[in-house]
Order: C-alpha cells, then structure tokens, then sequence
C-alpha cells in the first residue's frame, strides 16, 4: 500500500499518520546522541564529534551495496549537497552540542536545542508558504506557546539547579548555552536544506540519501581526526592516540550511536520530511528533546521534579496540537495591471 503521495501543492493529508510515526522514531533515536557526552565526559568534544561520525560513515561503506543503484543516480550537484548536508548538520551541530552538554547538563543543553521546534516552524512557515501551503499564524500560535511553556518550565528546573550548586562555574554555563544556541541554528538550517533536496526529488529512496550523507561525512571526519592527532602529537599528548583511556568503551558507543543515531535516525527523519509539511515536521523534532529529557533523567536515576514534568506535559500537547493542523494553499494574487 502506497502511505504517501507527493503533489505540487504540497502532502497528502493520508501521509501525515505515517509522517509522525517516522519523525517519533527518529526522535527516540536521537535522543541518545544526548546522553554520550555524559557517558565519556573525560573526552574531548571534538573527538565525540569525529569519532561518532567516523563509525557513521564506515558503517555506510557496506550500507551503500544495498543503495548501489540509486546512489549511482546521484550527480555531482547532489553530492555536493550531501557534503553540505554533512559538515553543518552532522559533524559542526554535534561538536557544539556535546560541547555544550559537557558545560551544562544534560538537561539543560537538552531544553535548549528543544526551542528548535517553535525556530522551525516559524522560519518554515515564512519560509515554504508557497510549496506546502501556510499554517495560519493563529491556529499555529496556541501549539507554539503551549511548546515554549514547557521548554520554558524544563528550563527553570535545571537553571535553578545549576545555581544552587557551587561547584558549578557560571562562565562555564553561559558558554554551555552559547555553544547549544550555535547547535540550534546549525539544525534550524539542517532539516529545511535537507527537505528541499528530499521534496524535489520525491521518488529517490529516503535510505538510499542517508546512506549517501553518510558517504560524504566520512572524509570530513577522517580529516577531523587526522588534525586533532597532529594537535596531540605536536602538544606531546598522545595519551589520547588512537581512542583515548577507554578505547572499548568509546568505540562501542561511537558505534552505538553512529548506527542507531545518524543513519537509522536520519533514514526515518528522511522518510517523514517527504510525507510531512516543513513547518509540521519542525514541530516534531519536540520528540528527540522529550527522549533527551527521558535519557537524561534515567542517567541521572532520578526521576525529574514536578515543575519538569509539568513542563513535558506541556510539550506533548503542543505537539498533538500542532499535528491535528493542516497547512492552507496559498492562493496566488493577480497581478494588479
């Protein structure tokens, strides 16, 4: 049964269903990229970053023998938008992110990067009007109050609590939060580029364009690694040479995550983003913070205060708000003469 069909006015509302349950799979899956800093807090971000997309792009070398002959398909342009795609969604979004996680918590890098949903929706919806048609501004507002009340309420928690510890710097924490908004708009501009590529060729295998971003993120990241030995061998800290003090337990969840985190998640966020309006989709990514959230607190092994909870309360009704709107077509106006 086909569960999506693409027109030029935009998706088919009978793929909106199957639409969130790929953008919810995704979600849970890249929710685990928040806990890994937290896992290894004894490695550098930048090595997080290139070791986890490193094992991202090995892991497509085989991958793409399944893909061969849509992959085969792709021309230079779009290569070059994979190359794109790869430097600012992957490697620069997740070096800032761990960055910031390694500065903040968790949960408070995680409620940051959460106010990406209400980012995108409003620069979609300026955006991608005249292709997937608009949400109106009053029907979309109630759904972006109620996800800003309870990333606002997540926030209080966790900023009060970093406050009342002393062994907490506060230079570090306003650092932290500089580096998650950095994150946040490398992936405010990430899923909108990506959907474009994605809704222009609607008929290309959703696998097949993660397989290939995973491709082009691999010499990216060998050349990132390849810069930070050279930094430690001319700094005489080879200790860090070839996978640092835990090298199984790194490489394991480099892996882990490069697996499950960049190609699965990316292959379900690529299979929701054709079946699903830009601004709605952006509404969705809500669901990797509220498994960041999950995570978090399960690392933590405690469960999270009253305030917090309330807060995701609020989340998920903002989401199932603004999943029951449907964009309008945008009628095109006469020109005067």
């Amino acid at each position: 049964m086909t569960d999506h069909v693409v027109t030029q006015g935009g998706v088919a509302h009978h793929g909106v269903g199957a639409g969130v349950v790929w953008a919810l799979a995704a979600g849970l899956l890249w929710g685990l990229v928040f806990v890994a800093p937290l896992m290894v807090p004894e490695y550098p971000a930048a090595l997080q970053s290139v070791g986890r997309y490193l094992a991202f792009g090995l892991l497509c070398v085989p991958l793409a023998w399944w893909d061969r002959a849509e992959l085969r398909r792709l021309r230079a342009p779009d290569w070059a938008r994979a190359l794109e795609l790869a430097l600012v969604g992957n490697l620069l979004y997740y070096l800032l992110l761990a960055s910031s996680i390694q500065r903040t918590g968790g949960p408070l890098s995680t409620v940051i990067i959460g106010t990406l949903p209400v980012v995108i929706a409003v620069v979609a919806n300026w955006r991608d009007a005249q292709r997937d048609g608009r949400l109106p501004w009053l029907r979309l507002l109630p759904a972006l109050v109620l996800i800003g009340g309870g990333i606002a309420l997540v926030n209080h928690v966790e900023l009060t609590a970093v406050l009342a510890d002393p062994t907490r710097r506060v230079a570090d924490y306003a650092l932290g939060a500089l580096l998650a908004l950095g994150a946040v708009v490398c992936w405010t501009w990430y899923p909108l580029r990506n959907a474009d590529w994605l809704r222009a060729h609607p008929t290309r295998s959703a696998r097949a364009w993660s397989t290939a971003q995973g491709l082009a993120t691999l010499p990216l990241a060998a050349l990132g690694y390849a810069v930070l030995a050279a930094w430690w061998a001319w700094h005489g800290d080879a200790g860090w040479l070839p996978l640092g003090p835990r090298p199984m337990v790194f490489l394991g969840l480099m892996a882990a995550i490069g697996l499950l985190a960049s190609w699965l998640g990316t292959l379900c966020w690529n299979a929701a983003s054709q079946r699903l309006p830009t601004a709605l989709a952006g509404q969705l990514i809500v669901f990797e913070t509220l498994a960041a959230l999950l995570y978090a607190y399960l690392w933590r092994g405690r469960w999270p205060e009253p305030l917090a909870l309330a807060g995701v309360a609020l989340l998920v009704v903002g989401v199932l708000w603004g999943v029951r709107l449907r964009p309008q077509p945008v009628v095109a106006q006469a020109h005067p003469d």
